[in-house]
């Protein structure tokens, strides 16, 4: 049984189009959701919650359709975004007695140990933590009242790289406990360090659903600083891109034979030639 299942999800605003988004999550999985602003990575986060109304679609999770199960289902699910806003002044024992209320499963030596172990002090208050700080928090929320299915919309966007890659620990333990994380960021190097699969994003529509050892493992890196490439190497080119000297571009891996310096590609790579790509369309 998928934890979250997502069919045709649809939302139509002027400007913009969320068109016929689709995909599936496994249990104790991190999946990455990239693409860049404006693809519509927060519009499908904030609509399988209903935060905002989607036009159609249908969304299940653990096997529940939302709709008739909402309460049901926001027990077992913890929402965290980059803007955490609390009371600012507000010291954070306050603002978790208020929660605590809201979640029958709320239990309070998971919360104990979520403020241990991420070395938050009850004393203080949301204006006196750092933005990790304020993330971590609203985990310890999430994580005690035994959320199964963690959704992350860019919770480490303006880190620190330090700050970062201490979340991505917690992330990685947190997946070895048996949580499913769907972790929407345009951070693409923190999905190298932590991510199963990835959901591509690009004007509304999911372009790539995959693995993302695999998803990557589809293209190389070619590099031409002097010289143009012959007709059989350009029409394997994908997003050509300015370099210092020369460009870069993509390459599918089985044409990789035509470049003899071609090289592996990350996901960052991959990403911005690929939206090169989309740019010449």
């Amino acid at each position: 049984m998928s934890v979250l299942e997502v069919n045709n999800l649809r939302k139509v605003y002027s400007a913009f189009t969320l068109d016929g988004v689709s995909f599936s999550l496994q249990s104790g999985k991190i999946t990455g959701f990239i693409g860049r602003n404006g693809a519509g990575k927060s519009t499908t986060l904030n609509a399988l919650l209903r935060f905002i109304h989607p036009d159609a679609g249908d969304v299940s999770f653990f096997g529940l359709p939302f709709g008739g199960h909402e309460e049901e289902i926001k027990q077992r699910v913890g929402f965290v975004s980059s803007g955490v806003n609390y009371y600012p002044r507000r010291k954070l024992r306050v603002i978790t007695g208020v929660t605590r209320p809201f979640y029958r499963g709320w239990d309070d030596a998971a919360y104990t140990d979520c403020l241990r172990r991420f070395s938050l002090d009850e004393e203080k208050t949301p204006a006196q933590l750092s933005a990790g700080m304020k993330v971590k928090y609203a985990l310890a929320l999430a994580l005690s009242h035994r959320a199964e299915l963690l959704i992350l919309d860019e919770p480490t966007s303006g880190l620190d790289p330090v700050s970062r890659d201490d979340l991505l620990d917690v992330f990685l333990d947190l997946c070895d406990e048996g949580k499913t994380i769907l972790f929407s960021t345009h951070i693409t190097s923190d999905l190298d360090k932590c991510a199963d699969r990835i959901l591509y994003l690009r004007g509304g529509r999911l372009i790539a659903d995959a693995p993302l050892a695999s998803f990557v493992d589809g293209y190389r890196l070619v590099t031409f600083a002097e010289g143009e490439p012959s007709a059989a190497q350009e029409a394997a080119l994908i997003g050509r891109k300015r370099g210092k000297t020369g460009f870069t571009a993509l390459v599918p891996a089985s044409e990789a034979g035509l470049f003899p310096d071609a090289a592996p590609a990350n996901l960052e790579s991959v990403m911005i030639h690929l939206e090169k790509e989309g740019e010449s369309c």
